[in-house]
């Protein structure tokens, strides 16, 4: 037999037994679909944090009053104040080149009628490059550190995601409400205008994106902090003494102060992500092995059920190599199919899932990258070609290897045999 004649009964074969050759394909569309999407969300993930990192100082570290839990909150054992004694302290450090206070709360924000409730960080406007060297101001913008009703907005807040309209723009003013409860347990709201004088664009940093940046002096009054900062801004004299000047506070302080390295965390949470994306790949693996086991099942019914065709085949002069020739091709054909399509659900299925509203949690660390806190920020899968071609290529090649023995079974088959079995 010649390759198209071949094709052409593989092809009648498998729509003969459709309902079959749906369910095995279906098979390892599955497997082949998963891998795809776990690739792409694998590799959208690490550019999203590498983008991260490259926005990053990296020479700064964050310290907040007590070792820091898991789920953000400040040890019981924290006894240590932030204030203007332990800045001054930390200044004179070795290799320390500015240490720069922040105050933090939740506030409320209201818009010519419309409403928002969101971060507030008091802190010098100038020092928002010591952590961020890369950001940049939409036009217009302006930064006027000693002026108590000035605000800088974050990005998200300027444009909430999915408005068609800024929420703020530089110039508008923005009535702003901290809610606290007094020392007589009754509930107060202190209520102050601030002028937008400038508006963020993206920065990477979750926090500040999400934050309204005002004067510290103005931070302390709204917020009612009498002195007593909620973190501090680390600057050090380059990259290369981040850990011995963090090793020097934590001789010092102990665990009464919490220190947090940006840039180690989102290192660490790439290598878990990578960790996890090898774990789910490994289950598409095993989706496309079990796909495999379903072309060894439907092609080894295929032989019995055929026996007496496979015979009538031999009896007129096929030769065990086309007969093997034939049931491989019928392995391939549901391979072939089972990949494309798992290639093409798997691209659209990762679009699909990036495709809905990232959630907001809390502050989280001082810095936006801290445990359980910013914003678990929606980023584009990327499907890369040469990953694509690779799962198409072991899709098939599952296919076409658990084919093997059913094709082998009927290339051996004695036609005499064959021919008698009823």
């Amino acid at each position: 037999m010649n390759p198209s004649d071949i094709f052409s009964l593989a092809y009648d074969a498998l729509v003969d037994r459709k309902i079959r050759t749906i369910l095995t394909v279906l098979m390892v569309v599955l497997g082949a679909s998963l891998v795809v999407v776990i690739n792409g969300l694998s590799a959208g993930q690490s550019a999203f944090l590498e983008k991260q990192l490259s926005s990053l100082a990296t020479n700064v570290i964050y310290a907040t009053s007590g070792q820091r839990s898991y789920y953000g909150g400040a040890s019981s054992q924290s006894s240590l104040i932030l204030n203007s004694v332990i800045i001054n302290k930390l200044r004179a450090l070795p290799y320390v080149t500015d240490v720069v206070p922040q105050y933090s709360g939740s506030v409320t924000i209201d818009s010519y009628g419309n409403v928002q409730r969101v971060s507030v960080v008091g802190m010098d406007p100038n020092k928002l490059t010591v952590m961020l060297p890369n950001l940049q101001y939409v036009d217009g913008s302006t930064l006027s550190p000693n002026d108590r009703s000035a605000a800088v907005v974050g990005d998200t807040i300027a444009n909430p995601p999915g408005a068609t309209t800024p929420f703020v723009t530089v110039g508008q003013t923005l009535k702003i409400t901290y809610s606290y409860t007094d020392s007589a347990g009754k509930s107060q709201q202190e209520v102050r205008n601030f002028l937008v004088t400038g508006i963020m664009k993206p920065s990477g940093n979750t926090r500040i994106d999400n934050a309204l940046v005002i004067n510290p002096d103005a931070a302390n009054q709204l917020l009612r902090k009498s002195g007593r900062y909620d973190s501090l801004l680390i600057q050090t004299t380059d990259d290369t003494y981040v850990n011995t000047v963090q090793q020097e506070i934590t001789d010092i302080y102990g665990k009464n102060i919490g220190l947090t390295v940006p840039q180690a965390f989102l290192q660490v949470r790439q290598q878990t992500a990578q960790g996890n994306a090898m774990f789910v790949e490994m289950i598409g693996f095993i989706a496309l092995v079990v796909g495999a086991v379903g072309i060894v099942t439907t092609l080894y019914n295929s032989v019995t059920e055929r026996i007496r065709e496979i015979g009538t085949m031999k009896a007129i002069g096929a030769q065990n190599s086309s007969i093997l020739a034939l049931f491989l091709v019928e392995a391939a054909l549901i391979g072939i199919m089972g990949a494309t399509l798992g290639l093409a659900i798997g691209v659209v299925g990762g679009y699909a899932m990036t495709s809905f509203p990232s959630h907001t949690g809390g502050a989280g660390g001082p810095g936006g990258f801290g445990p359980g806190g910013g914003s678990i920020s929606s980023f584009p899968p990327i499907f890369l070609p040469q990953d694509l071609i690779k799962v198409w290529l072991l899709s098939v090649s599952l296919a076409v290897g658990a084919g093997i023995f059913p094709a082998w079974k009927a290339s051996k088959l004695s036609p005499m045999v064959a021919l008698r079995r009823e």
